[in-house]
């Protein structure tokens, strides 16, 4: 207790002094190797963002704060607990490009996100990265019921200048993402990148259906991720699955507007892609360009195998299930002709099942696949989609796909 007594009188004499002797980052860290000397280092370590100089009104440039904040929580010796920073409720908070890097010395990191957090108006500080980013952060947890707002309309003009990511997270490992709201992204709101153990749960993701490149989630190069029980409202894909990812599973999600849940685009540029074991289970589709499609580049390698669609839910949804391996961006047509026999990248052992609702186009079912590789293994079983008003007939198209199919309608005659 003789170290006690010493480091509270300390401390007394340097608030007496109005903290002119001690900043407020030498009281933290006095405190908390205070506590580590008390407690043996076993402490659950707590940042608040305010205590570093965050003021929090909307107007004023918080991410010098957030920088030293996280500073203080990523190396704070814990040892196996949770570190904590704390952005309070109630604040807003303004940021401009930031970067949180690991590896940090607690077992866990604890992003507590209560209040709000919000870009520059301008578009000067976009360069086609990220907004705010985590990287090589262990075991990352970041919830708290707050709000991730990227005042993305000035991006969304005509003219669609660079934009950002939102929200990126680079080899995290064990990431649980849960409980927050996501708004306007300039461009993806949430970019998943080379990070495994991966749980996303209860987020709402909301931007205009005309916003361009809006993704609600982007998954590249990951494995094991589990995305559940989310709400996505977006300008494009609500969720897309790309080249390098395995074992993705999508459940309970509903998606509307949007451009559905798509697997690619993969093998852009002609690039070697691969995707596989990925499950999209009990999700509702509404309003939305597209439902489940797969799309991939003519003049790629690879391949997407091992996927399936299960319990899905279409209301008025333009093309509910598609393949589509001539995928053409519009920003990057191809010099070679729609049906030129190319190289491709090899989808196979894709099963749709107990899929049901309402397609707005009159093509309800179109699996386009490669002239030359083809698509094989498809299986179709118990889906029936009807018209909806919008559609009074509707039927499917196949090219060069071969598979099953038990009582599908509308009917794929490619398949047996």
């Amino acid at each position: 207790m003789k170290f006690a007594f010493g480091f509270t009188v300390f401390l007394l004499i340097g608030f007496a002094l109005g903290n002119e002797i001690f900043s407020e980052e030498t009281i933290a860290a006095f405190n908390l190797d205070f506590e580590n000397e008390i407690l043996g280092g076993n402490i659950a370590a707590s940042f608040n963002v305010m205590d570093y100089g965050a003021v929090g009104n909307g107007r004023t440039d918080d991410s010098q704060a957030f920088i030293k904040a996280w500073k203080g929580v990523c190396g704070a010796k814990v040892g196996g607990t949770t570190a904590t920073l704390v952005v309070p409720q109630g604040k807003t908070f303004l940021l401009n490009p930031l970067e949180f890097e690991g590896p940090c010395q607690a077992k866990s990191i604890h992003f507590q996100l209560r209040g709000t957090l919000i870009t520059p108006e301008t578009t000067s500080w976009g360069n086609g990265g990220a907004w705010i980013s985590f990287r090589s952060v262990e075991n990352l947890i970041l919830d708290g019921g707050g709000k991730i707002d990227g005042r993305g309309s000035n991006w969304w003009q005509p003219c669609k200048k660079t934009s950002t990511f939102a929200l990126f997270f680079h080899n995290c490992d064990g990431l649980r993402l849960k409980g927050l709201t996501h708004i306007d992204s300039p461009r993806s709101h949430i970019a998943i990148n080379g990070c495994k153990d991966v749980v996303v749960s209860d987020l709402l993701i909301k931007a205009p259906e005309d916003s361009p490149n809006t993704d609600g989630i982007d998954i590249s190069d990951s494995s094991n991720v589990l995305i559940q029980d989310s709400a996505i409202e977006t300008g494009d894909d609500c969720v897309a699955i790309n080249g390098g990812s395995s074992f993705i599973n999508i459940t309970g999600v509903n998606c509307g507007p949007g451009h559905g849940i798509s697997i690619g685009s993969l093998g852009d540029g002609g690039a070697y892609d691969t995707v596989e074991e990925v499950h999209v289970k009990n999700c509702t589709l509404r309003n939305t360009q597209n439902g489940v499609r797969i799309k991939t580049f003519q003049g790629a390698s690879g391949f997407a195998r091992k996927i399936s669609f299960e319990s899905i839910f279409l209301d008025n949804v333009d093309n509910p299930i598609i393949i589509d391996q001539f995928y053409q961006d519009k920003g990057k047509l191809r010099s070679y002709g729609l049906f030129g026999k190319a190289s491709a990248i090899k989808v196979s052992d894709v099963t749709y099942s107990d899929i049901q609702g309402t397609s707005a186009s009159k093509q309800a079912i179109d699996l386009d696949c490669d002239n030359v590789v083809g698509c094989t293994n498809i299986v179709m079983k118990n889906i029936h989609i009807t018209p909806s008003a919008d559609a009074p007939k509707i039927y499917s198209f196949c090219n060069n796909a071969h598979g099953t199919a038990f009582d599908v309608s509308p009917k794929v005659k490619c398949l047996s």
